[in-house]
């Protein structure tokens, strides 16, 4: 039995495209068949014979000719073989997987060995339910997944689906998008093509397809309900990259120039080709004359050749005053059709297989290879027996079955090209072979694809553009991965790669570029001697370090003039010494945070400071002690004496140095690499220690300073011989106002800018005292010495010094 799978196709222009896919079929079976019974090696004293029905692929029409094969009359007699002269080995067809499936459930009573050319269903591979079942072609499981992996290894994640409403198709596409969301592509939609429905609810299906925003159709379907699908395209003017399965991958369709513009660059997976040498000479040999296949010859010679037989009915079903009279002297082998193209032979070649395979298991029949021990006369054989002997075929054949009566799964790749003549051709640019090693199963040639008019390269179907670099793909609420938006990443994070779903934080120690593609070192920071704000500070701490030690020489030089001894000369030596050293101690912040840098810095200016306010603190006292002692009656002229400033000052000094001592005994400060307050910096600093200590320290300061500006404040109208307290007021309130400035400006500044915040404060406060204390001194000393006399300063009313 043979059945063809033919394409009913309504238009008429597509009935000779039809004819053309039986014929060579149905002729490959004869050449099979002749070949076989011409070659005396092959079931020598054996002749083949073979019995073709059409069932127009009509499900009843399958069945009332598989049941007349097996009855071998024109009637049908259930269990019951009327040939009883001639043993049925085999069938060959239907090429319908819903039909195969029919046909297997009945033939399996009859234990008859069914070898389909075209069923592809993943179903027939069940054994427990279709044991007799083979077939020539691989199954959809595997074309499925070739399907997905083209799709994929041509990078588009946004594909639409496409199917035909039966089992071919619906098992087909469920595969096809498994594998796709697998591999983490999407489905932008999902069709049925309705075989119901006269037209194939093509104005649905395009509408779809319009909306969509994919590129790229899979369409597992045949060409016969596709069509009315494509004409709606071409009416709505709308081009797809089409995916093609294996039923339509090569159909001839290709040649309907109709639809031409709409399938260039169509890709697909087809049935691997083979050629049957001396099958292009038997084809032409065909003649209207001949007694078998005569009715579909003389159809397929009408349309051929626009011609009509008067003797005979018009067997086309359609007339035309154009037609001309076959005249049976037709050169065939002048025509150029898909019937005599055999340089790509795909079904053609299934159905020459299959009978070679029945042959073979045949053949291993005669020659007693039957496994189960005695062997069956090949005279008199059940037809179960023929099945055991298929399962045997030996792998080194051009064709053997696995445990599920399947085929090698070995495919073409072809894409849809225009030839040079503007017909269309399919060109084979790849395979998907199962059967190849690991790493050559698919194989893909992308420089050979042509694909539409308007596209030049791969063309790009995804929902959303890719990310690139330094961003990564945030989903979008509600819709498939596919579809997503590009986010920047966050700080201090990166992608190296397009596409990333996440960003890599970078390590401690590095920080991302301006584009966040790659982790950078990250730049270090601290109050360098290079940097030009630590030049500037360290030249300016120097240069102000040299004005108390040139005040100290003037000092030093009239210090028997009386402006002089009337300030405490010894203590405001002292002064001048410790203002020295605190323009210096700032020198100590500059610099790399070394750990003795850091022991000593903080402690270096508490102690000078301390040393320095604390003489201040002690001339204040002074002024009011020498006041008090002018009294009548006074007992203070004791205090008086120069070394009760110089036990204050001591004191004072002492109680800030064993704040000191516990602060770097409990809680010393550290150098410490901070990558918290600049995340693009690595800030080296000195860590405090005991933030608390540090406070109390200069707290303690400004308590000596407050002290000093309260007790000035109160003796600025004391009689001017001892007025030095309004000059300690200005010095003091000045001081105050440096360091109260100093906390918030602190708090603000980062990295080294805190570090020159803390210096311009020292330098400032101890400007300010140098300016407040002594400028009106020198400048009476150099620049106005006849005020520097005892007369001048026991006068009443002068507002000078004291």
């Amino acid at each position: 039995m043979f059945d063809s799978n033919s394409e009913q196709i309504e238009p008429k222009s597509t009935s000779l495209i039809c004819m053309c896919r039986i014929m060579p079929q149905l002729q490959a079976m004869r050449f099979a068949v002749a070949e076989i019974n011409g070659d005396s090696d092959i079931l020598p004293n054996v002749t083949l014979g073979f019995q073709a029905y059409d069932s127009c692929n009509v499900l009843h029409l399958v069945l009332k000719g598989a049941l007349q094969v097996v009855t071998g009359y024109d009637r049908i007699i259930p269990n019951y073989r009327c040939a009883g002269d001639v043993s049925l080995s085999s069938m060959i067809g239907p090429s319908v997987s819903t039909h195969s499936i029919l046909v297997s459930h009945i033939l399996r009573l009859y234990s008859y060995p069914l070898i389909s050319h075209y069923a592809t269903s993943p179903l027939l591979s069940n054994k427990r339910e279709f044991p007799s079942f083979f077939r020539t072609v691989p199954s959809d499981i595997f074309q499925s997944k070739g399907l997905a992996d083209l799709v994929l290894h041509l990078g588009w994640t946004w594909v639409g689906l496409l199917a035909v409403d039966t089992d071919y198709g619906q098992q087909g596409i469920h595969l096809v998008q498994q594998e796709i969301v697998n591999a983490g592509a999407c489905v932008a939609f999902s069709e049925n093509i309705v075989t119901s429905r006269p037209d194939r609810n093509a104005p649905h299906i395009v509408k779809v397809m319009k909306a969509s925003t994919a590129k790229v159709v899979v369409i597992f379907a045949n060409s016969v309900d596709l069509i009315p699908i494509l004409e709606e395209m071409v009416k709505h003017n709308i081009t797809r990259i089409l995916i093609a399965s294996d039923a339509w991958s090569t159909s001839t369709m290709a040649s309907l120039k109709t639809f031409s513009a709409h399938l260039v660059g169509t890709i697909g997976i087809a049935l691997n080709s083979g050629t049957i040498p001396g099958l292009r000479e038997f084809l032409n040999t065909i003649h209207p004359s001949m007694t078998l296949g005569r009715y579909w010859i003389r159809i397929f010679w009408e349309m051929a050749f626009s011609c009509k037989f008067i003797d005979d009915k018009n067997q086309t079903g359609y007339l035309g005053n154009s037609l001309k009279e076959c005249s049976g002297s037709e050169n065939l082998a002048s025509v150029q059709n898909v019937y005599t193209d055999v340089s790509n032979l795909r079904t053609t070649y299934s159905v020459y297989t299959a009978v070679h395979a029945v042959t073979k298991a045949l053949e291993d029949l005669k020659n007693c290879k039957y496994p189960q021990g005695s062997c069956p006369d090949i005279w008199n054989f059940q037809p179960w027996q023929v099945i055991l002997l298929l399962y045997q075929l030996d792998n080194n054949l051009f064709l053997y079955f696995d445990k599920n009566g399947d085929p090698p799964a070995v495919y073409d790749i072809v894409n849809w090209q225009l030839s040079p003549n503007g017909g269309m051709q399919h060109v084979k640019v790849g395979s998907y072979d199962m059967t190849a090693p690991p790493g050559q199963v698919f194989t893909i040639n992308a420089s050979a694809i042509i694909w539409t008019s308007a596209e030049r390269k791969v063309p790009i179907s995804v929902c959303s553009q890719s990310c690139p670099l330094g961003f990564w793909k945030a989903a979008r609420k509600g819709e498939p991965v596919c579809c997503f938006q590009c986010v920047p990443c966050p700080q201090g994070e990166i992608t190296n790669q397009t596409d990333s779903f996440t960003c890599i934080k970078c390590p401690w120690d590095k920080w991302p570029n301006s584009e966040k593609t790659t982790c950078l070192p990250k730049s270090v920071e601290y109050l360098s001697y290079e940097d030009p704000l630590g030049t500037i500070l360290a030249s300016t701490s120097v240069i102000s370090s040299l004005v108390p030690v040139a005040i100290l020489k003037i000092f030093i030089k009239f210090k028997t003039t009386p402006i002089v001894k009337a300030n405490n000369y010894s203590l405001s030596c002292l002064l001048l010494v410790s203002l020295s050293f605190c323009f210096l101690c700032s020198l100590v912040f500059i610099g790399y945070p070394q750990h003795v840098n850091c022991l000593l810095r903080q402690v270096t200016f508490g102690m000078v400071f301390a040393v320095c306010v604390s003489c201040i603190l002690a001339k204040t006292i002074m002024v009011v002690f020498a006041f008090m002692a002018t009294k009548p009656g006074s007992n203070l002229k004791k205090w008086t004496n120069p070394r009760v400033s110089y036990v204050m000052v001591f004191i004072c000094s002492l109680l800030q140095f064993i704040l000191c001592i516990t602060w770097l005994s409990i809680a010393s400060p550290y150098p410490e690499q901070n990558i918290e307050t600049q995340p693009r910096l690595i800030i080296i600093q000195c860590n405090e220690g005991s933030p608390t200590a540090f406070w109390c320290m200069l707290g303690y300061l400004g308590l000596l300073a407050t002290i000093s500006f309260v007790v000035a404040f109160l003796a600025r109208r004391l009689p001017d011989s001892f007025n030095e307290a309004k000059f300690i007021t200005f010095s003091m309130l000045s001081f105050l106002s440096v360091w109260v400035s100093f906390i918030p400006a602190s708090v603000s500044a980062q990295g080294k800018y805190t570090v020159a915040m803390e210096i311009f404060a020292i330098l400032a406060s101890s400007w300010a005292l140098v300016v407040c204390m002594f400028a009106n001194k020198c400048f009476i000393i150099l620049f106005r010495p006849n005020m520097n006399s005892r007369d001048q300063l026991i006068k009443k009313g002068r507002g000078t010094l004291g």
